[in-house]
């Protein structure tokens, strides 16, 4: 049940997102205002749908520049924080983060495959999805090899994923690195979206996006009783009645979705997945249910301010504005004694 403590927290992280994403659309070589923003995005995209075609350059802006860039920060950022959250209840570790078991190097392995191969460059709707598609089907069949690596006697354990996921990552990105050195094209482009980019975004990607953040938030946050047992123990949850392996596989497949999907759309955008699970139980305590509703919120309020941040600095990779950014944030937890 949610306190009224909890419900103002809320309401007041809503608010701040909501004004966030105002100033996000409105930014840019052309300052828009929150009015004008409002007004634009309820009057839709408008006939013509090309700067030329005689219609509100307003609405251009809009409707294919930013407003794509600014839900994909919402989206990206929003299963990032709830992903984090989800992994430091499954894991009891506070320093887990949606990466842990090595799944985002399956995703760039995708994601930079697309770039490589020229499937990210082919017209129409399968080059605008190549990449989070690929970056989906390399991220579910790396985690296939986690669980693969991790079982010992059909039984697997936390450690044995953690060590899994390790040795996951670390395969997969040498793999990566090692195409985009034998592809014999500048890397510089690979590299920057490596680093984190939310742009380009098409509508389609986002189509792609939504409906795994829609399925993979469900099924996360029904189990958010179940984690606020095992997040004690296994053997504590195993007594109040959870089937702990059901669990911690739909966590871990709901999860590495969400991850996957991201990352091979913008790639990783480091630190957001850690800090915004911390945040959230300072402001909304440690009972999951609500805490992994918080980190969705507080992940894509994150997210948005620091792309606002990353194009006032020349659109550099929105993953080294969160690295800067967040890196200091974990040291001052750490040296308090809150992580």
């Amino acid at each position: 049940m949610v306190t009224r403590r909890q419900a103002f927290v809320f309401a007041a992280l809503f608010g701040l997102l909501l004004l966030a994403f105002l100033l996000h659309v409105g930014l840019g070589s052309v300052w828009l205002s929150p009015s004008t923003v409002v007004e634009k995005i309820f009057h839709g995209p408008g006939p013509g749908f090309a700067p030329d075609a005689g219609y509100d350059k307003d609405s251009f802006i809009v409707w294919q520049l930013r407003l794509p860039r600014a839900i994909g920060c919402v989206l990206v950022g929003g299963m990032l924080g709830l992903v984090g959250s989800a992994f430091q209840a499954l894991f009891r570790n506070p320093l887990a983060d949606p990466f842990i078991v090595g799944v985002s190097s399956g995703a760039m392995l995708g994601g930079v495959a697309a770039l490589v191969f020229g499937l990210a460059a082919l017209p129409g709707l399968l080059g605008k999805l190549s990449m989070p598609l690929c970056g989906f089907l390399t991220g579910l069949a790396a985690l296939a090899l986690v669980f693969a690596l991790a079982q010992r006697r059909r039984v697997v354990d936390v450690a044995g994923l953690l060590l899994a996921g390790a040795v996951t990552g670390s395969l997969l990105g040498s793999v990566q690195n090692l195409a985009i050195i034998l592809s014999g094209r500048d890397s510089n482009d690979v590299l920057r979206w490596t680093f984190g980019s939310m742009s380009p975004m098409y509508w389609e990607t986002l189509g792609l996006m939504a409906v795994v953040f829609a399925f993979g938030s469900w099924l996360l946050m029904r189990q958010g009783r179940w984690l606020n047992a095992l997040a004690i123990g296994e053997a504590t949850a195993l007594r109040l009645g959870a089937n702990v392996k059901h669990i911690r596989n739909t966590v871990l497949v709901a999860g590495t979705a969400m991850v996957a999907v991201s990352v091979g759309s913008v790639g990783i955008i480091g630190f957001l997945g850690l800090a915004a699970p911390h945040i959230a139980r300072r402001l909304l305590g440690v009972d999951w249910r609500s805490s992994m509703a918080g980190s969705l919120v507080i992940g894509a309020l994150l997210l948005l301010l620091a792309d606002c941040i990353s194009q006032r600095l020349g659109e550099v990779p929105v993953g080294f504005v969160t690295a800067i950014l967040g890196a200091p944030s974990l040291l001052i937890l750490m040296r308090k004694g809150r992580v």
